[in-house]
């Protein structure tokens, strides 16, 4: 089952574990700059607001309604990164873990091929959580992704038409599959005593427009950040269980039109963050084995790239930062250890 609660999509397994739930929530952020250099993680400035495309059938397109789902409003070029939570389980000292497939215009974020409902081992074509805590673009090469930036769909931007030469899906497809039940048990079985969370869990720190309201997504500027290997046995996880959902991304100034409701203000620039002094982050697992990353996303131009042969200058406030003060984000530290941070 899925629900939209408090603008997160939640997903429930009951059937296959009473505490088999799993929630992803679509952040606002800085949209680094598009300029061959490589960022560390922008910080989170709050949750994009989410609507079921149901409530406003007479408003919007005729393939939403075919597709279901939600819809969330972006601006042109402004960008978005995943945040992934399972809830953390005292009795199993552990999040139950979930195997989640990633597209946008049903091009693969991890490996760029087109979308299957099926999960594949060679190449992983998932991430898995906890592990993986967000994504925040394609992973075009181990160690980076390029960001998730809206432009509109038909300008020619998007993963989706550079891949396919169409401009047929646009938004954001999910799929979500939960570890079986009698492997989870076996994995982490019950502790009766009861005891403090040894992990600490971090997130990222609150981490011209077009007439149409379809909005694709299309890789922005270069950043570090790792997608990690699956830890787990490919067999471990229940793909006779999963649940799917479209994510629509409407133009943000037509979301009014669509709900009567204003969409949140223009982000901040990177430069005016910058500016102020405000922290980025590094996040790593010492634990963790990142993919290769894909070559087929690798070879997608970027929206600078392709701004530059249409003649066109798709980035407003592109301008390159320094982003010096950034503080590294450790996973799981050991029980009462604090993190040193900056000084």
């Amino acid at each position: 089952m899925i629900e939209l609660i408090n603008d997160e999509l939640v997903f429930t397994f009951p059937k296959v574990h009473p505490e088999a739930k799993f929630s992803i929530s679509f952040q606002r952020t800085l949209r680094i700059p598009d300029d061959g250099l490589d960022y560390p993680l922008p910080p989170g400035l709050g949750e994009f607001p989410m609507k079921h495309v149901d409530d406003y059938a007479d408003k919007i397109p005729s393939l939403w309604i075919e597709h279901g789902g939600v819809m969330i409003p972006m601006y042109q070029s402004e960008a978005m990164w995943l945040s992934f939570d399972s809830g953390y389980l005292n009795e199993h000292e552990t999040e139950y873990p979930f195997a989640i497939k990633i597209a946008t215009g049903k091009i693969n974020a991890v490996t760029g091929g087109e979308w299957s409902n099926s999960l594949n081992e060679k190449p992983q074509d998932y991430l898995v959580a906890p592990e993986q805590p967000w994504l925040d673009g394609y992973c075009v090469e181990k160690g980076f992704i390029r960001q998730f930036v809206a432009m509109p769909l038909g300008s020619g931007y998007s993963a989706e038409e550079q891949i396919t030469g169409k401009q047929e899906h646009g938004g954001m497809q999910i799929m979500v599959f939960p570890m079986k039940k009698e492997i989870f048990e076996k994995r982490f079985p019950k502790i009766e005593r009861k005891r403090v969370d040894e992990d600490v869990c971090y997130m990222q720190a609150a981490p011209c427009e077009s007439a149409a309201p379809d909005m694709g997504l299309a890789p922005g500027g270069r950043m570090r950040q790792e997608i990690y290997d699956d830890p787990f046995d490919f067999n471990d996880w229940d793909t006779e269980n999963m649940s799917r959902s479209f994510v629509h991304i409407s133009n943000s100034l037509v979301w009014r039109a669509i709900t009567d409701e204003l969409p949140p203000n223009v982000p901040l620039t990177a430069k005016e963050y910058d500016r102020y002094g405000l922290p980025w982050f590094d996040y790593y697992d010492e634990n963790a084995v990142a993919v290769e990353g894909s070559q087929r996303l690798d070879k997608l131009k970027s929206i600078i790239q392709m701004g530059k042969e249409k003649g066109e200058n798709p980035l407003p406030e592109n301008t390159s930062v320094s982003a010096k003060n950034i503080v590294e984000l450790k996973s799981k530290l050991k029980k009462d250890q604090v993190r040193e941070g900056s000084f």
